[in-house]
């Protein structure tokens, strides 16, 4: 039998397609072309072919030639097409707090017979990696031979700088798929129980990739605590990222997430590429977003102990605190939660 609407007329093909389950499985399949066309190109765009901007360099002492110095200078910059910006520094000691505190990637001083090029690997390893290549060559070039040595390398199972962005990219995925299957598998939770088992997953899973990565595979000396509470608060801030986003928009809420979090986060974090190399847009939001915030503290806690700075974790707790207050105030609106159990005796007073 042919079924009719209300008026006992037909419907046409377009509404037996409407109010089938192709219309949102179709919609379902552009979506996911178009945000794998946009993962590719967010990190490809990011990271194929990363190039030095302006990279902040410390100069000590007082050269003796002035000009072999901005001629050595101008060779670098040419050669990185990139602008150096020197930043002078009265003392040895001065310049190498202004690498602790992340402030400049490398020290230039001069010596008797040449000049020196202190870089600092776990500042930014690509950016490490081009000055040692450049510098030798360049000051050959201008008759200034230039010796090149790295005063705070990466550890050794971490030779490519790229572990504190895989553990930050594990904390991140899996911070806001955990919320996700939240809400499949435990979709009757209230509010306060969604919070408090979000708060859960992200302080046991943020201990298990602290321990697997440190203990278990030795790739990372991490003090452990501290690199434990960043991927916990992590975990955290993208779960209710992700949740936030559920209470706005319902069944689409992954989209948000994945182009907040995946798309834009990740590869602007400065994790798998240093900031100073990434595209000026994309180095300046980072530092803004939860990726960014994580990989910021995980490195500094790694790297620079002793040196640590409130802004990450700024970022993270207003991502956390905001995403946690949307959540809340309009919980009524998140597709999960359960009725009220009700009083015996209640009915009929």
């Amino acid at each position: 039998m042919t079924s009719t609407d209300g008026r006992g007329h037909r419907p046409g093909a377009w509404s037996r397609f409407r109010n089938s389950p192709f219309l949102p499985a179709t919609v379902l399949v552009l979506i996911v072309a178009a945000a794998a066309g946009l993962f590719a190109g967010s990190y490809t765009y990011a990271m194929a072919n990363p190039t030095p901007h302006r990279i902040p360099v410390a100069v000590t002492g007082v050269p003796s030639s002035q000009v072999k110095r901005e001629e050595f200078v101008r060779g670098i910059e040419q050669d990185l097409r990139a602008s150096i910006r020197l930043h002078p520094y009265g003392s040895d000691d001065a310049a190498r707090n202004a690498v602790a505190q992340q402030e400049v990637y490398a020290i230039l001083r001069p010596r008797p017979d040449g000049a020196q090029l202190d870089v600092s690997g776990a500042s930014g390893a690509t950016v490490a990696q081009l000055l040692t290549a450049a510098a030798p060559k360049v000051g050959q070039a201008v008759g200034v031979p230039v010796t090149v040595r790295d005063i705070n390398p990466l550890q050794r199972g971490d030779p490519h700088g790229l572990a504190l962005f895989y553990i930050t990219l594990a904390a991140v995925i899996l911070g806001f798929i955990g919320a996700v299957q939240l809400g499949v598998n435990a979709r009757g939770l209230n509010p306060a129980e969604r919070v408090g088992f979000t708060v859960a997953y992200s302080v046991a899973g943020g201990f298990a990739i602290a321990a697997i990565v440190d203990w278990g595979l030795g790739a990372l000396r991490l003090p452990f605590l501290e690199s434990w509470g960043i991927l916990a608060l992590t975990m955290f801030t993208s779960g209710m990222v992700f949740t936030m986003f559920n209470t706005l928009f319902g069944r689409w809420a992954m989209l948000p997430t994945w182009g907040l979090l995946v798309i834009l986060g990740n590869p602007s974090s400065g994790g798998a590429v240093s900031w100073a190399l990434l595209p000026s847009p994309l180095g300046t939001i980072g530092r803004w977003l939860p990726p960014g915030a994580s990989v910021n503290a995980q490195h500094t806690a790694v790297y620079f102990r002793g040196h640590q700075h409130f802004f990450p974790f700024g970022v993270l707790v207003v991502w956390a605190a905001v995403s946690t207050t949307v959540f809340w105030v309009w919980r009524h609106r998140h597709p999960g939660g359960r009725e009220p159990a009700a009083v015996p005796g209640a009915e009929g007073g």
